[in-house]
């Protein structure tokens, strides 16, 4: 095996610890370094991703300490789930940010195209944890997918302001809803354990890749 990988994933993820991640208002996010510098206190949902990353290094061993990282992952996981309590669609906005009082959405990045890295993350939590709080939260995201972003014809379409209790739909369903968000969901309710987690590794477009043995 190529530990080289494995000392950079570390050190990586050590540099996300210390210079990233941040609390406020009793919420956990990882933020932006501007120009390497200033820090910005804006989480977009594409990081939501990340929860899921650390809960699969924790359990093939990358985590050095055996705990951070699954700690982190659990309160990251908080705070994503958490943004899809900010409006009253219950669906989360593409970029959310940050001040004393915790989470807060922008006019401007109230937009949702019902992107799959928090279903990716809760399925990840929900294979290594076994904690039934993950398909709960999962199953809270599907029913707002139902609710406010499904086509009657046909479909389901990205929205205008998850603020709304009644959002406006896109004349636009992203091809990832299909490839990688429902097949998050259908992963998360799986009870036949289809893709064990030792035996596939999902690339960034949630292709499922098998795990050879060198």
């Amino acid at each position: 095996p190529e530990s080289r990988f494995l000392e950079e994933y570390r050190i990586a993820m050590s540099g996300v610890m210390q210079e990233l991640v941040r609390e406020e208002g009793g919420w956990t996010y990882v933020g932006e370094l501007l120009n390497g510098r200033s820090f910005s206190q804006k989480m977009d949902h594409l990081v939501c991703f990340l929860p899921g990353t650390l809960a699969l290094g924790h359990m093939t061993g990358a985590d050095p300490t055996n705990h951070e990282h699954l700690d982190l992952a659990k309160k990251l996981m908080a705070t994503c789930v958490h943004g899809y309590k900010l409006g009253s669609s219950g669906l989360a906005p593409e970029i959310w940010w940050f001040n004393s009082q915790g989470p807060y959405i922008k006019p401007a990045d109230g937009f949702s195209l019902l992107r799959p890295e928090t279903l990716e993350s809760l399925f990840y939590l929900w294979r290594i944890t076994g904690d039934p709080i993950y398909r709960e939260w999962g199953w809270e995201i599907f029913q707002a997918f139902e609710s406010h972003a499904r086509v009657e014809t046909g479909g389901y379409a990205s929205l205008e302001d998850v603020r709304s209790s009644n959002p406006r739909k896109r004349d636009k369903m992203e091809s990832f809803f299909l490839g990688e968000t429902l097949k998050y969901l259908f992963l998360l309710f799986d009870d036949q354990g289809l893709m064990p987690l030792d035996k596939v590794v999902f690339n960034t477009e949630a292709h499922p890749i098998p795990v050879f043995d060198l």
